[in-house]
């Protein structure tokens, strides 16, 4: 049993939570809210830990002379292992979770149960940074009670701590139901809360010699489904806009007044350099009038990686830089089909559900100094944001336009010109990427209640912007009325991308389906190679 955590424990701590993880890793991967083939938070927490373990292991030992303490050097290289190998959502925030976590004890010379209940805190407070609209019933509301049951136990016992934080998360991720209407929905908890509770397990492990085995929480019964609203703020406000600031606490003080008066849902959080005099701020707020907004921050300071959301389709970040040298495009593609057409249209392809890592290389690969980002996933867009903010240290501006899909990037690079501003050019391909809708076809892989209704293992499956809209038994038809669907909202052009396992002649007999009943609308059909999918399509 140990009174402080050291070094060793450290990396016996990474060891046994990559263990656990692996060990549950199918479980959590089956926690998924959509009974749809590609729920992978436990895959992806695996390879976030693996890359920690990785940065661990790289280590010989050595202490900078005028670095931390030798647990505090473990810790952050734990840390920047993650980060780096930070796969999902989920990878994201458990990467912040351990920054956070190793900057609070880093100088500590030595970590009891007071300061283990102060990482825990600053991990919580790091997480939360890390998300621009922060949900409960999730990883983070999790974390939040592992550090609150920590605080509660006000010891120096490190032992009785750990065990307080550990036992804390698993009432909270019992509870995520309870607090997100789609667990609910789908009779699940929270994968990443899972997750976090195995790694919070084998520290009690590591620190005690116990092993608190908890077995899996039993599925909820699955409730009729509810309406989503806006999870912050009124209806009143169109968009969301967000942006790093460098400024002084007086200047951020009268922008605070002025953001007040022009939207909702502000948040104005700093780094804790301020004091010094200048610091960098995070500002988020919902409005109607984005450039009273952004002008309001150019006022006050100097605003960068600014990102505009409109509630209404979910338009992308962009960034108004007005270089003109080099730039160039990475697109994340899963399939060989569509990694052929990305590059075919001149970016640089890396391939599906990359690691922060990954994809920061393939950035410097490119070597401009410009580069816009194309992740095509929402998972993967927390990864491409965090590799970004690392370009962004290196000298490299990245913008990120969150395109969900692939059909979506291939409407946004096909509006890019190397003529225009950079700015000008992210915001035109934004728009491009905002004008065109997406769907997917799948099979169901188990029994679910959807919003269209329940569903069995083997059912066909048509997510219309990543929602269920129909449920039929047979390929064909149901991708047919699909489309059917979408364009009956209008809609002048039709992209299929065929999946891998897309049977012989389904984009054609869609393409033959559109012509008939929508004369006037052009399809554009290629092989994708997608995983899971056997059709992808776009509307624009």
């Amino acid at each position: 049993m140990l009174d402080t955590l050291d070094a060793a424990a450290v990396r016996r701590w990474c060891a046994g939570g990559l263990v656990a993880l692996k060990r549950h890793q199918g479980e959590i991967d089956d926690l998924n809210v959509y009974p749809v083939p590609d729920g992978d938070t436990g895959t992806n927490m695996v390879l976030t830990l693996t890359s920690a373990q990785q940065a661990l292991a790289m280590d010989l030992g050595t202490l900078p002379e005028d670095g931390p303490t030798a647990h505090g050097h473990a810790l952050r290289l734990m840390a920047r292992g993650a980060l780096l190998g930070a796969r999902g959502n989920s990878g994201v925030i458990l990467s912040q979770i351990l920054r956070g976590f190793a900057d609070a004890v880093a100088a500590a010379p030595a970590v009891r149960g007071r300061e283990l209940a102060a990482a825990l805190r600053d991990g919580t407070t790091a997480a939360y940074a890390a998300v621009a609209r922060p949900v409960e019933g999730t990883l983070l509301s999790v974390v939040a009670a592992a550090a609150h049951a920590a605080e509660r136990a006000d010891s120096d016992d490190l032992r009785a701590v750990v065990r307080a934080a550990a036992g804390g998360a698993a009432h909270a991720l019992a509870r995520t139901p309870e607090q997100l209407p789609a667990l609910a929905r789908a009779g699940v908890v929270d994968a990443g809360g899972r997750g976090l509770c195995l790694l919070l397990d084998a520290l009690v492990e590591v620190v005690t010699g116990e092993s608190p085995e908890r077995p899996a929480p039993a599925p909820r019964p699955v409730r009729p489904p509810a309406t989503a609203v806006r999870e912050t703020g009124s209806e009143e406000y169109a968009y969301e806009v967000q942006f790093l600031l460098d400024a002084g606490p007086e200047a951020v003080a009268r922008l605070r007044e002025e953001l007040t008066a022009l939207g909702d849902s502000l948040v104005v959080v700093g780094d804790g350099s301020a004091g010094t005099g200048t610091g960098t701020w995070n500002v988020h707020v919902h409005v109607n009038d984005v450039g009273a907004a952004i002008e309001a921050g150019v006022v006050a300071g100097r605003p960068h990686r600014i990102s505009v959301t409109r509630f209404a389709d979910q338009l992308a970040p962009v960034s108004p830089t007005t270089a003109a040298d080099g730039r160039a495009a990475v697109v994340v593609a899963a399939g060989a089909g569509i990694a052929e057409l990305f590059a075919g249209e001149g970016a640089t392809v890396v391939p599906g559900n990359p690691s922060i890592g990954e994809l920061l290389d393939a950035i410097r690969a490119t070597g401009a100094a410009r580069v816009v980002v194309l992740p095509n996933d929402p998972d993967t867009q927390a990864v491409a944001n965090a590799a970004a903010r690392e370009a962004h240290g290196l000298g490299v501006k990245v913008s990120v336009v969150p395109t969900r899909s692939p059909v979506q990037a291939l409407a946004a690079l096909a509006v890019r010109d190397p003529g225009r501003r950079f700015a000008d050019d992210v915001i035109a391909m934004a728009e491009a990427a905002g004008a065109c809708r997406y769907a997917e076809v799948c099979y169901a892989r188990r029994e679910a209640l959807t919003v269209a209704g329940p569903c069995r293992p083997g059912d066909v499956l048509a997510l219309v912007e990543g929602e269920v809209h129909l449920i039929g038994s047979d390929l064909t038809d149901t991708c047919a009325a699909m489309v059917d669907r979408m364009l009956g909202g209008g809609g002048e052009l039709v992209t299929l991308l065929s999946g891998a396992d897309a049977p012989d002649g389904l984009a054609d007999a869609v393409r033959e389906h559109v012509g008939r009943r929508w004369p006037f609308v052009e399809v554009q059909a290629y092989p994708g190679g997608q995983p899971h999918y056997p059709l992808l399509v776009g509307v624009e």
